[in-house]
């Protein structure tokens, strides 16, 4: 029921027609919004969606995918592929698609590789649904008759079909006749599947808005693995499981403690960055010129700034799809004023940075006055506090005179019902004390009477010329002829001005969508700045030195790097330099014992390199990263542990498997422990045959750390002598029977593995430790290996003093004793056990 006696609403402040150009560079205020429904886009989380078409013909891959969370297709043009379609497989772990379709009509090649894929039960997240659709509708007319024909929001209205084509023809490559054909397929699921829409009219169609082309150019290759065991990535149980959908929170990682991020976008686009990290020197070059410039002191406070008005850049494809739906909150108003706002002051501070750095051009240049209209359009036509307490879209006074006179008669309505309610109370029975006249929206205008004590059944109700609707809350409801005089005079004024504040913010969406082109763009710059910045306060904050790019260095040289994640967690860490490149040393064998860092010192080389290639300031003094394309890792690490002992073993064989057939003269492959938990001889054998097959490659031999305990690998001289083998050791110092780790790397082998030392700082009992280290002697020397007398004499009476209890608590009188059973499952196997 609305209330009638609503007090009058307050106008926002400064949100006329000058406001959108004053007030920066912070956000122009909403007036009255609550904290939870500014939040509302932010924190609906969508699961986001990847749906991928995909078509190999002659080598060539034609690709094309769907993703919901920002309702855009992207597409990559005809690209060559070998028949194992090692490319696809990249795509595929690269945005991880929830179905895959391809035509029924498909190569031999492609049809292995897709029963590979359906079958990989092990698959994270999941393993893809396999769609196949007939091959009629991968046909290359119909498919552009399919792209052009499509209703897209970013194209304006007023285009003829004409100007449409050229648009569309500037935006997809036409000429790579694979891509077409997987972009018609791609419509044409999206069209049966009805992916977003599917309880909407049938009328409304997927909304789709905007194309966009990815790459896979100057990526450098990372496995999964390599992603696990330097902790690059790492989930962790949430503690608040009800909180967040997967129940899984960033725990300590190198993405964790870099992750400063402002907005949800900027988020994802760091993790982007991490699970594609590049070797394109431009690229890598302009986001160390931001980082850089952000760590200059006297340019703290602007990076600050920049960073509150990031927090207001929301999730603008969400708002733009509900637009496109027809679905749009009043929060949704709010948090685009906010960010359109935002993104205005975010182009008037990069105006006045330097623009020699491109992401400031950029920004400078891209956020057109199209910003500066929408947020003048939103601020002079939507009440946002008439909104928040209607829960609807209501506009602003003088935006709509009729809106404006129907308001006016609304509010001036409760004088004038009291009044004709005071005179139907003259016609009525003198038995009613009182009646009011009051208004229902979609019914009209009723006469309210209290019941009577006499009126106990519906014959009761009937009152001389009224006509009796309903009874409510010991209410009885009529309409009389006054009131059918007002439903005529008045109408149903609530509809008719909430239809036409919908049509109003109908033609408010179509003016933002008609410019959602910028809106996308800014959601680009800006998370682009906003990881930026994150990646400037870590360097900040963790003394982090900008790297270097040479092609003329073959490798990687670091000097004084320090492990990112570890340096965290200790009180003092020793920082080690690295360098390796050319025709030397390009083969690193590290001995040492048990915990003197060697594990520590792989990760941190591979860890380092992996920063460079991203983009960001690293843990070094001085770090110069050459032309990296890969970086494999076997390093022993806790997940894998949970693995049985097979799997596990056959797990780690297969990463070596991936180095050795992919390693290039340009990859950095790291190897801990190799051969750890098979025979020794196997296992020393085959570390040696890896090693010797790298090393016949001569200057194309990958860079290589090799970290293990096998001291035979040197001491039998299984590598082959010359510059490409470098030693390496971890210093340590024995001060009388303590072992003194230095976790310093420096040239020779070690001498020994130290197991002694290591296990007794492990906490094991001396007389292990003792037992262990005589054994060990005599496996040396050559001599037989004898049971300890007196240790089995102890075992013996703690045998015969466990039967002996036994004994003592037999209840002899128990009828349920059966003494057979309690002889030869008790008593049996531990006398065998002291004889």
């Amino acid at each position: 029921m609305a209330s009638l006696g609503a007090n009058p609403r307050r106008t926002p402040q400064g949100l006329g027609p000058g406001a959108a150009s004053s007030g920066f560079p912070s956000p122009a205020p909403v007036p009255g919004p609550r904290e939870a429904e500014e939040e509302e886009v932010e924190e609906e989380e969508e699961l986001a969606e990847i749906h991928l078409c995909v078509l190999w013909n002659s080598g060539y891959l034609g690709i094309a995918y769907y993703d919901t969370s920002d309702s855009t297709i992207h597409f990559m043009p005809d690209a060559p592929d070998h028949e194992s379609l090692k490319l696809l497989q990249r795509v595929l772990d690269e945005i991880n698609p929830q179905s895959v379709v391809t035509s029924a009509k498909q190569d031999e090649n492609m049809t292995r590789f897709l029963g590979k894929l359906a079958s990989q039960e092990h698959r994270e997240p999941k393993r893809p649904e396999i769609i196949f659709l007939p091959s009629v509708d991968f046909g290359l007319e119909i498919s552009k008759q399919r792209l052009l024909s499509g209703n897209y929001s970013f194209i304006p209205d007023s285009m003829t079909a004409t100007e449409k084509i050229l648009f569309l023809s500037s935006i997809i490559p036409f000429d790579c006749l694979l891509t077409v054909r997987a972009l018609g397929g791609l419509l044409k699921f999206l069209g049966r599947r009805r992916i977003g829409v599917e309880l909407e009219d049938y009328n409304v169609s997927v909304p789709i808005l905007g194309f966009k082309k990815f790459m896979l150019t100057h990526l450098v290759n990372i496995d999964q693995d390599t992603y696990s065991v330097l902790q690059i990535f790492k989930s962790e149980s949430h503690p608040s499981v009800y909180k967040v959908a997967s129940g899984l929170k960033e725990g300590l990682s190198l993405f964790g403690i870099l992750n400063r991020c402002r907005c949800k976008w900027g988020e994802k686009l760091l993790r982007l960055w991490f699970t594609r990290p590049t070797h394109d020197l431009g690229e890598l070059n302009s986001r160390l010129d931001v980082i850089q410039f952000f760590l200059l002191p006297q340019n703290l406070d602007m990076a600050q700034m920049l960073h509150r008005l990031l927090g207001h850049i929301k999730n603008v494809p969400l708002i733009l799809k509900r637009m496109k739906l027809s679905h749009t909150k009043v929060s949704d108003w709010q948090v685009l004023y906010k960010t359109v706002y935002s993104a205005l002051g975010l182009r008037d501070a990069c105006r006045s940075l330097p623009q020699s750095i491109q992401l400031f051009r950029d920004i400078a240049q891209e956020f057109s006055d199209d910003l500066h209209h929408i947020a003048s359009l939103i601020g002079k036509v939507v009440d946002f506090e008439g909104s928040l307490a209607e829960n609807r879209f209501t506009v602003l006074p003088n935006i709509d005179p009729e809106i404006d006179e129907k308001k006016r008669r609304l509010m001036g309505l409760p004088n004038f019902l009291t009044e004709v309610a005071r005179k139907e109370l003259e016609n009525l029975d003198s038995r009613i004390p009182s009646c009011s006249v009051i208004y229902i929206p979609l019914i009209g205008f009723l006469l309210s009477i209290p019941r009577l004590p006499s009126m106990v059944e519906a014959s009761d109700f009937e009152i001389n010329g009224l006509d009796f609707m309903f009874l409510s809350e010991e209410k009885l409801h009529y309409r009389s002829a006054r009131t059918k005089e007002l439903d005529a005079l008045l109408g149903d004024l609530h509809c008719e001005i909430r239809d036409q504040e919908t049509l109003l913010m109908y033609q408010l969406q179509c003016q933002v969508l008609a410019r959602a082109a910028v809106l996308t763009r800014v959601l680009d710059l800006a998370s682009r700045l906003d990881v930026l910045l994150a990646l400037a306060s870590a360097a900040r904050d963790y003394g982090y030195s900008r790297p270097r790019y040479s092609p003329r260095v073959l490798g990687v040289r670091i000097q004084n790097g320090r492990h990112p994640l570890m340096e965290l967690c200790a009180r003092t860490f020793v920082p080690n330099s690295t360098e390796c490149g050319g025709d030397k040393g390009r083969v690193k064998v590290i001995t040492g014992p048990n915990s003197s860092g060697k594990s520590i010192y792989l990760k941190q080389v591979g860890l380092i390199t992996f920063m460079a290639l991203v983009g960001s300031f690293v843990p070094a003094e001085e770090a110069e990263i050459g032309a990296v394309d890969a970086i494999f890792t076997r390093i022993h690490s806790c997940e894998s542990i949970s693995l049985g002992l097979s799997t596990f073993m056959i797990d780690l064989n297969q990463q070596v498997a991936k180095a050795v057939n992919n390693a290039t003269a340009q990859s950095l492959v790291l190897i801990d422990e190799f051969g750890k938990g098979t025979n020794t001889v196997d296992g020393l054998a085959l570390l040696a045959a890896v090693l010797r097959y790298w090393l016949a490659r001569g200057p194309t031999c990958p860079h290589i750390f090799v970290a293990t305990n096998f001291l035979s690998l040197v001491q039998l001289q299984l590598l082959p002598q010359g510059p490409l083998v470098q030693y390496l050791t971890m210093e340590t110092c024995e001060d009388g029977n303590d072992l003194v780790f230095f976790y310093q790397v420096c040239e020779g082998v070690a001498k020994a593995s130290h197991a002694s030392h290591t296990a007794a700082q492990a906490g094991l009992p001396d007389e292990l430790v003792a037992r262990g280290k005589e054994v060990s002697d005599l496996i040396r020397s050559g001599k037989p290996i004898k049971p300890v007398k007196d240790l089995l004499k102890k075992n013996q009476m703690e045998n015969c003093q466990t039967l002996v209890d036994k004994f003592m608590k037999l209840d002899l009188e128990d009828p349920n004793l059966d003494l057979n059973v309690f002889m030869s499952q008790e008593v049996l196997p531990a006398a065998t056990n002291i004889l």
